[in-house]
């Protein structure tokens, strides 16, 4: 008898306490390696700030935002998605107004032109919106409503050239060209943000 009981407790400090601590590590280690969803939309939200902070600060923007496509609800009766963008990002200037609370869940066809050409161009350029010369591409409205005087879309794309976004430059004070050298830094800063977000959106 004592040796059944010998063997019981040999078995389960041998066989299985090495296995019951195994089986509570992989866990543990399952739960430190997923990530934590807050925390990286925090850490996301700092990169993403710091940068269109230092856009803003470098050419002396009144306003700089970045939006985002998403899902915003289906289609009846198909249950097709229907395409949204939303301004998620956004710094701006002493004095100037915000407009991000005006551009959340947006249908993308009430901006088809400008989507349209930022698909295709990369960049939209609007050094003053009064010069009824320049193509603004359906967007003298939208900078009426939030006193522009010029600006600067850029395309942001992932590395495979998705289309994920769109990094915005805005002038209120004082209508202003900028030169070929800061367009070409600014898209360099796109793209920097597209691998920032999309690194974000894949995990």
């Amino acid at each position: 008898m004592n040796s059944w009981i010998e063997l019981g407790v040999a078995f389960t400090t041998g066989v299985l306490g090495p296995i019951s601590v195994l089986y509570f590590k992989t866990i543990l280690d399952k739960r430190k390696k997923k990530p934590d969803m807050v925390v990286d939309a925090l850490r996301v939200s700092e990169l993403v700030t710091h940068k269109i902070d230092e856009i803003k600060e470098g050419i002396k923007a009144d306003r700089v935002w970045v939006t985002q496509f998403h899902n915003g609800g289906h289609f009846y009766p198909t249950g097709k998605s229907i395409t949204k963008f939303s301004i998620m990002y956004e710094t701006v200037s002493t004095g100037v107004s915000s407009v991000q609370t005006n551009y959340q869940n947006i249908p993308v066809h009430l901006f088809s032109k400008s989507l349209n050409q930022l698909v295709t161009g990369d960049l939209i350029e609007i050094p003053d919106f009064s010069d009824v010369t320049v193509a603004t591409y359906g967007l003298r409205y939208a900078a009426e409503e939030s006193g522009c005087k010029s600006s600067y879309l850029f395309a942001i794309k992932a590395i495979d050239n998705k289309f994920i976004g769109v990094l915005g430059i805005d002038y209120t004070k004082n209508k202003t060209q900028l030169d070929d050298e800061i367009i070409n830094n600014i898209m360099v800063h796109a793209s920097s943000l597209g691998g920032v977000l999309i690194n974000h959106l894949e995990h």
